[in-house]
């Protein structure tokens, strides 16, 4: 293929995906997304610019790892960040535009004839028949019908599909020599296009218009609120007047009386102040913070005791059967870890668990492991050590391996023991390279969400708190508990806990590693 046309092809082709990536970012605007669609556009103008110009050859192979962590570290952390300044909640979800469209868009009954109505098939389509509905004087006997009684008004044919959009259609008198009414659907028609009936506005002779208010029925709305020149909103029934309250997020009547659906407002550092101030939510926090720290720093200790002891004694050349014991000790790592999280729950049931069947047998023993607080958290470290050893296990056999066998030869020569060859030898050669392992395995404990939330699900509760909160819960299975398990589901409290999160956790691990000095040159 001559060059020419492989670069206007190239061109042709880097041209057609520059304006389907404008498209997309247009799109994205015109749903009211202006920041999301300006990220959009900058990371699109670069993915074009790197795979596009010379210059910027080197660029192709990082740009998608460059990407990847945009958009699936930063962004998710920033936005997080984010939603911690406000009050998302449940009770807060939508926008001010939205909540107040919303306000806008609910009807009241209007004034008005009231009409029956029936459903007609036409082919493939429907019609709807009303007859106006007789009013009887309030007392009155033996009422006489009108006159002339009420004409018959028909819409015009109606595609009664679930994606129909809403729409008005004017209902007219039945003619003659048009469409003659035959026998109407039954109700269970009537009920499976209920919800695109309950879309359609109805325009009467009179000039009123009519929605759906029951199964047979039609009847006059009207907007329940006017929009004020001053941004409040009016009650056109009772004229109680709603004004918006940029602190609590909702709209307020006279009386102080919040009006749902709330909206979000930013309220600053009030998440984080309600971490300190609060009594309610303070007490909890703390505790669970402290249990965190500790439950990650013991399963370290314990994970790291088991599984050296075990690399250490299954290195010996005397021990037969090494390769045996190691693929017998290796298998709670080789289990999945939410099937071993099960089985144990299974395993320590209060009345049918076979360790209380066992420890009942021995000692007429029957743990609480559940409802007690002390005994829940020494089964989650239990728990927890067995399906963490094994790692450590496999770490400290490597690292034995690389010392050389020299130095446990020398070691004989002078009398010296096992526990001297560990303590003098073992110990201090793979302390350094295993500590940045035990750090980053403390992170990992630190923010275990699988092994608290299907053993324990973070209970039993503490009993004198509004926030859900339990004593073995640790602050990830907290943040959890209040973001999707609370009934106001506190969006913005929850990112505020995993903003502190994130920093506990890097304060720490810096912590860790400047302690151990991990990150020290080496001696020369």
């Amino acid at each position: 293929m001559p060059r020419t046309l492989r670069l206007g092809l190239k061109w042709i082709a880097a041209a057609a995906v520059a304006l389907v990536l404008l498209y997309l970012v247009w799109t994205i605007y015109a749903a009211g997304q202006a920041l999301v669609a300006l990220a959009c556009l900058v990371a699109f103008s670069a993915g074009v610019f790197v795979y596009v110009a010379r210059g910027a050859y080197t660029w192709r192979y990082l740009f998608p790892g460059i990407a990847g962590m945009l958009v699936f570290v930063v962004f998710p952390l920033l936005y997080t960040v984010r939603i911690g300044f406000t009050n998302y909640s449940s009770r807060n979800l939508l926008s001010f535009e939205r909540a107040t469209r919303y306000l806008l868009e609910e009807t009241a009954p209007g004034e008005g004839k009231r009409y029956s109505f029936t459903l007609h098939a036409e082919g493939n389509e429907f019609r709807l028949v009303f007859r106006a509905e007789q009013e009887e004087e309030e007392g009155a006997v033996g009422v006489e019908p009108a006159a002339e009684p009420a004409p018959v008004l028909v819409t015009p044919t109606l595609a009664l599909l679930e994606a129909a959009p809403p729409s008005i259609v004017d209902a007219v008198p039945l003619g003659q020599g048009s469409f003659e009414p035959r026998e109407p659907l039954p109700m269970k028609e009537v009920i499976r296009h209920r919800d695109v009936l309950s879309r359609i506005k109805v325009r009467f002779p009179d000039g009123t218009l009519g929605t759906m208010t029951g199964l047979r029925e039609f009847a006059p709305v009207q907007p329940l609120y006017a929009k004020g020149p001053d941004g409040t909103l009016v009650n056109q029934k009772t004229g109680e007047v709603l004004r918006p309250d940029s602190e609590t997020g909702f709209y307020l009547t006279p009386a102080g009386e919040q009006v749902r659906p709330g909206f979000k407002v930013d309220i600053g550092f009030g998440n984080y102040v309600r971490m300190v101030t609060d009594p309610e939510f303070r007490g909890p926090f703390i505790a669970i913070f402290l249990w965190t720290v500790v439950f990650a720093g013991l399963t370290v200790l314990f994970t790291l005791c088991v599984g050296t002891t075990l690399a250490v004694v299954l290195n010996w050349e005397a021990v037969r059967f090494r390769t045996v014991y190691r693929t017998l000790v290796f298998l709670p790592y080789a289990v999945p870890g939410f099937i071993s999280i099960l089985v144990f729950r299974g395993l320590f049931n209060q009345n049918f668990g076979e360790i209380n069947t066992i420890l009942e047998h021995l000692f007429g023993l029957k743990p609480a492991w559940f409802a007690d607080p002390y005994l829940a958290k020494v089964m989650i470290l239990v728990v927890n050590t067995w399906l963490g050893y094994p790692y450590i296990m496999v770490l400290c056999t490597g690292l034995i391996k690389a010392i050389p066998s020299e130095v446990y030869e020398a070691s004989a020569i002078v009398g010296a023991g096992p526990l001297t060859n560990f303590f003098k030898i073992t110990a201090p050669l793979i302390a350094k390279p295993l500590t940045p392992l035990l750090v980053s395995s403390f992170a990992f404990n630190f923010n275990n969400f699988v092994l608290i939330a299907l053993l324990t699900g973070g209970r039993p509760d503490f009993l004198n708190t509004r926030v859900p909160a339990g004593t073995t819960d640790i602050l990830v299975s907290y943040t959890y508990r209040i973001a999707f398990q609370d009934s106001g589901q506190q969006f913005g409290l929850a990112a505020a806990i995993s903003t502190v999160i994130f920093f506990l956790v890097a304060i720490l691990s810096t912590v860790n590693l400047r302690l151990t000095k991990a990150n020290a040159p080496d001696a020369r």
